[in-house]
């Protein structure tokens, strides 16, 4: 009688529930459309993997225009019966210490970048309840899961997810909700295992051929977490979903345990010589040698590429000032073990008053390719 009421029984589950924008990091923002469907089965798969009750209390740090913030923090805290504390600025460490405390929060959602905010500014007894760390939108350094550990007496676990999937797509099973008996639920270094009901596979990105576990290719993910389609971009829908799989765009492979491991943006690999050359790993290294010590939590580089005549492309480094020249820093990266194709050339490297970044904490991944185009001369070209 009451559903009867309200008119809840006139909803169906493939009724549009919101459109969540996508950060923009590659171009414009495009408008996701995304069912009832889609997120009840974020949230039952979000139950299932972490084990949300009544005994949490979930810190939602996350802006609920970003999708993990929306699904998780918003939509599986009101359904699944924790309490819920929230602060609407996650890079305001001294809050979220507070809140943290004072509410003896249980249960953290965020980003590595957050994560290393609240490892230089927050005391770890304001963290003292925390059970749970689930980390996403990135990849998590290795030297950050035994940093956190150490300082909050919790190891974070890593997730995998997008948009247009609602957004969870695999996720590692914290060691405090695991139930696992004979077989592992966590695999460091990975995204996880996919949740229930969300299949996955790899594919040659040039002919679609399915590959083999251990082989590098393009992630595709079909499920009731795939998104209705972009609003207003029927051509791009066509584009991001085939055949019923969404097409990524992260390059990727499915171990023989079913663990899914992100090596990076199709976007952030860049054709050189023939060879794929990932800008990730380069950055990776470049960002070791230019860190200012233990707790500095400030992106100091990034890496992308233009166009050249003579390889295809050619690596840009946007990098902040800094003591070390660029032959340093490229010795650096070869005593590091990186090929020849790997290091940019000498005069690649340039100084710039900031890394673009947006509000969610990730690099402006179109704004560092203008920005690249213009230092070399070819944004009119």
């Amino acid at each position: 009688m009451l559903d009867w009421i309200l008119g809840l029984n006139q909803i169906k589950s493939d009724d549009l529930l919101t459109v969540i924008f996508t950060s923009g990091s590659t171009g414009m923002p495009k408008g996701v459309q995304l069912s009832n469907a889609n997120i009840s089965h974020n949230v039952e798969a979000i139950d299932r993997a972490v084990k949300l009750g009544s005994e949490d209390t979930a810190l939602g740090i996350l802006p609920f225009f970003h999708s993990f913030g929306y699904s998780v923090t918003l939509w599986a805290v009101n359904i699944l019966g924790p309490a819920g504390v929230y602060h609407f600025n996650p890079l305001d460490a001294k809050q979220v210490g507070k809140l943290a405390e004072k509410y003896k929060a249980s249960v953290l959602l965020a980003t590595p970048t957050f994560l290393k905010g609240y490892m230089r500014r927050i005391q770890p007894e304001q963290f003292a309840n925390l059970d749970v760390v689930v980390v996403g939108a990135e990849k998590m350094p290795t030297e950050q899961f035994e940093a956190f550990e150490k300082r909050f007496g919790v190891r974070p676990v890593e997730g995998y997810g997008t948009t247009e999937l609602s957004p969870l797509v695999s996720v590692n099973i914290p060691p405090s909700r695991s139930q696992a008996k004979y077989q592992i639920d966590r695999e460091e270094g990975s995204v996880g295992r996919p949740l229930p009901a969300v299949a996955a596979k790899v594919v040659e990105p040039q002919t679609d051929r399915e590959l083999l576990s251990g082989e590098d290719g393009m992630l595709l993910i079909t499920g009731p977490n795939v998104m209705q389609g972009y609003a207003n971009r029927e051509e791009q829908t066509r584009e991001a979903i085939q055949d019923g799989w969404y097409v990524t765009g992260d390059i990727a492979h499915i171990d023989k345990q079913g663990f899914i491991h992100i090596t990076g943006r199709l976007k952030r690999f860049s054709k050189i010589a023939g060879e794929m050359i990932p800008h990730g790993k380069v950055e990776e290294e470049l960002e070791k040698q230019l860190v200012q010590g233990e707790e500095d939590d400030v992106k100091r580089v990034c890496v992308t590429a233009v166009p050249d005549a003579k390889k295809g492309e050619k690596l840009v480094v946007l990098q902040l000032e800094s003591e070390k020249t660029a032959d340093e820093l490229r010795k650096g990266l070869s005593d590091a073990g990186l090929p020849n194709l790997f290091i940019p050339a000498a005069d690649s490297f340039y100084i710039v008053d900031e890394i673009p970044m947006l509000g969610t904490g990730k690099l402006d991944l179109g704004g560092a390719k203008q920005k690249a185009l213009e230092l070399t001369g070819l944004a009119e070209a």
